[in-house]
């Protein structure tokens, strides 16, 4: 009896890995999203709008590898729970497996004796009987975990392949993104931008107020006319890059530095786009800000991105909404590299900052009364 005591013990200790969601199937998923986007991205060098095409490329390689790093990180730690967890239950699993093939093993007249005679029969069936689908439901519980197990470590030996496919696609996208802005001439233009007056604001410029201020006076042959209204669209603009809040607006940095617009963290060479069709204003380094894209969605608003690496356009173009305006800076992470964090569970890279402000008539306002963002102090 005590033997059959230990084991009722182990068939009804509760789980602790009753997972809700399947960190195999989301790897899985984010392989084949992967998958898509090459084909994608064969698809796009005949589309008639290719910079459209290869952004929504772009943007669903960036996806899918962000999916697939983190599909990694949670089938690694899913499997090293399981292999925990068999571990600790060991000498009970061992226990569980002898009683079975113990059963299994004795002849049905020598199971059907007891010392007792026909009363201990009765009652030793009666408690077999009762016990016999926990055991079984434990050894199912036994295969399923193992089969897990082995799932998950097919799935990490068949993931480096997986990513350097994705890596490779990404940078071909972002080559190919890059030759089609700088080939694309169908864009409209609302002015002029006069050099010599934009260098001479930027040298004497000691501020981005003071910049922001001077930039109407650095165009010539601006059209008539006023930009469209958004004010409805204030606070559901999307953001121009995937990434979490560092710093809220009129937060202070580590130097002790406070700015009115709030600052992202986001993947190296991560892309990114206009919330909204815009004017672009400015665009290249200013100030310490890095390089900068300065955008007007609507007559007196502008939109401030600065920290990129990389910018696409010309001052006085008007973009679609949705459309690349910059890169982040960094390098990509390698595959090896990828499963590597994966497999010490390690969260996702982002390594770099992007810095956005919005100036509503010349004066700073949170751009949380724009952009659909989370908080930092409120994720």
């Amino acid at each position: 009896m005590i033997r059959f005591a230990a084991i009722l013990a182990l068939c009804l200790w509760p789980l602790t890995l009753g997972a809700t969601t399947d960190p195999a199937t989301a790897a899985r998923a984010a392989a084949k999203a992967l998958e898509e986007a090459a084909s994608a991205l064969a698809q796009a060098k005949s589309a008639r709008d290719r910079v459209k095409a290869l952004t929504v490329t772009l943007k669903a390689y960036e996806d899918g590898l962000e999916a697939m790093r983190d599909g990694l990180r949670q089938a690694s730690l899913r499997q090293a729970r399981l292999t925990q967890e068999l571990q600790l239950r060991e000498a009970e699993i061992a226990q569980l497996l002898g009683v079975l093939q113990g059963m299994s093993a004795a002849p049905a007249p020598v199971a059907m004796i007891h010392p007792d005679g026909p009363t201990g029969t009765a009652r030793a069936g009666m408690l077999l009987a009762d016990v016999t689908p926990a055991l079984n439901a434990q050894a199912a519980e036994l295969r399923s975990k193992l089969d897990e197990v082995r799932t998950l470590r097919l799935l990490q030996e068949s993931a480096a392949d997986t990513l350097r496919r994705g890596l490779d696609g990404v940078q071909r996208a972002r080559a190919e993104l890059s030759q089609a802005l700088a080939d694309r001439k169908n864009l409209p233009r609302r002015f002029t931008e006069d050099p010599v007056k934009t260098a001479i604001l930027i040298s004497s410029t000691e501020t981005l107020e003071g910049f922001a201020s001077g930039l109407y006076d650095i165009v010539d042959e601006e059209a008539e006319g006023s930009l469209p209204d958004i004010s409805h669209r204030k606070g559901k603009l999307p953001l121009p890059v995937p990434g979490r809040m560092l710093l809220d607006a009129f937060e202070e940095d580590a130097a002790g530095i406070s700015r009115p617009g709030v600052v992202m963290a986001t993947r190296p060479r991560a892309l990114v786009t206009t919330p909204t069709a815009a004017t672009i204003r400015y665009l290249g380094p200013l100030l310490d800000y890095g390089n900068v894209m300065i955008l007007e969605p609507q007559s007196g608003l502008l939109f401030v991105f600065a920290g990129m690496e990389t910018v696409y356009g010309a001052a006085g173009q008007v973009l679609p909404s949705g459309s690349p305006v910059g890169l982040m800076g960094g390098q990509d992470t390698e595959a090896g590299a990828i499963l590597s964090q994966a497999g010490d569970g390690a969260g996702t890279e982002a390594s770099e900052t992007l810095y956005i402000e919005v100036r509503q008539d010349n004066v700073p306002v949170d751009p949380a009364e724009w952009f659909e963002m989370k908080r930092k102090r409120n994720p």
